[in-house]
């Protein structure tokens, strides 16, 4: 005992036990690969208990040495690696929801230090401070659980930190679901009306009375091609769609390919209403009189129909922040003319590209009773989601209803 190292309280250090000049204490061993591996703690009573969680974790096979190296984002990308099942789209997908939310901030914790707690205020930040929906939240639950799971069963950690978790959440918080809200068709209008003429906007109207018209999405209206609308027929073959998503390690770099649809559903021809068909004239006659014409190619695809000045595609990014501007252009001039005019103002709410979609489709189901004709004509997989949105009628089509209901009852 005279020979054994002690640290400054006096107590005797393990083999691989060592106190740093800056006073952390030290454990060392070799892990079954021949390399050597350090824990550090800032107590000799912390630092053991570290060293009984590895000798434990050696005796259940449990590799910790590993894992003390991996960070999530290690993870998440070893994970979809193992994922060549998914589409391009799906993939795609993944990748930005992952990469927005995810990969610059929890992302870069150890696997072996995040904690069930941890992952759930995680998930309270992103609902509480950033305002995400639920439903993005599950979205990322969905692709965090395989990945934790894929590390337990390479026995790299012992148990999934995301697993159950949603419940807990729904109970902790309250929970932001995202409710999609369709334009009432006095918010169409006006909004499709101060764009007529208007200096800086006028040339967006056939744009975005082209998704309006037609219900398409996004990836779909930025791919679609002059090939693909028969005007002599009257109708749009959508068989194809756009996918962007930014790069891995540089969310900046842009990458763009054409996703053919995972079903039969998303396949589909849709009928060109007079207004379409005005709108894709006007797109025509502003490209041949400001010379713009399509200098991009993606994936053998090329003729596409609505490009910038510069000749390439909208990215969705583009399109939403251009409704961003003309939603506060408008709602700004719409003030000033109601407060000088002492009327009720008719204001427009912040939306993406996809609420002009949802509007399409109440629309249609304000004038069509047929579920499966909606189904076909949205492109939607699965009924429900038809139906969903059925039920999500105006406030003025209940009235109108009702109204007409109390005629033929004679009731009122």
């Amino acid at each position: 005992m005279a020979n054994s190292r002690k640290d400054s309280k006096g107590r005797v250090l393990r083999t691989g036990e060592a106190v740093r000049s800056n006073g952390l204490y030290q454990y060392s061993y070799t892990d079954p690969y021949g390399k050597r591996r350090y824990i550090y703690a800032k107590t000799l009573v912390k630092l053991r208990q570290k060293e009984d969680e590895l000798i434990r974790d050696r005796l259940d096979g449990i590799h910790s040495y590993i894992a003390r190296d991996l960070s999530l984002n290690d993870l998440f990308d070893k994970y979809m690696n193992t994922r060549k099942d998914l589409s391009k789209t799906t993939y795609a997908g993944y990748m930005y929801q992952y990469n927005t939310h995810v990969r610059s901030s929890f992302g870069k914790r150890n696997i072996t230090t995040i904690k069930y707690s941890d992952v759930l205020q995680f998930y309270k930040s992103l609902n509480g401070k950033k305002e995400l929906s639920y439903g993005t939240i599950e979205h990322l639950q969905r692709e965090l659980h395989p990945a934790f799971e894929m590390a337990v069963r390479d026995c790299l950690i012992r148990t999934n930190p995301t697993s159950p978790i949603l419940g807990q959440l729904k109970q902790q918080t309250k929970v932001k679901r995202n409710i999609r809200k369709a334009l009432t068709p006095e918010q169409q209008k006006a909004f499709l009306q101060f764009m007529d003429g208007h200096p800086v906007y006028e040339h967006w109207k056939p744009l975005f009375t082209f998704m309006i018209g037609t219900g398409v999405r996004v990836g779909e209206f930025s791919g679609l091609r002059w090939e693909d609308v028969d005007l002599k027929n009257g109708y749009i073959t959508i068989d194809h769609a756009m996918i962007y998503f930014a790069g891995k390690m540089n969310p900046t770099e842009q990458r763009t390919y054409i996703s053919k649809p995972k079903t039969e559903a998303g396949i589909r021809k849709i009928p060109i209403v007079p207004e379409v068909r005005k709108a894709l004239d006007e797109v025509k006659q502003y490209q041949y009189e400001n010379g713009i014409f399509c200098r991009t190619e993606i994936d053998g695809y090329t003729n596409f129909i609505f490009l910038n000045r510069f000749g390439n595609v909208y990215l969705q990014q583009t399109l939403d922040r251009t409704l961003a501007r003309i939603i506060d252009a408008y709602n700004d001039m719409e003030l000033h003319d109601a407060a000088k005019k002492k009327r009720n103002a008719v204001l427009l709410p912040h939306f993406t590209c996809h609420v002009l979609r949802h509007t399409f489709c109440a629309r249609l189901c304000e004038h069509e009773t047929n579920l499966k004709i909606i189904q076909s004509i949205m492109g939607h997989i699965d009924i429900g989601t038809t139906m969903n949105i059925y039920a999500e009628v105006s406030e003025e089509r209940k009235k109108e209803s009702m109204d007409s209901l109390a005629d033929k009852l004679m009731l009122f």
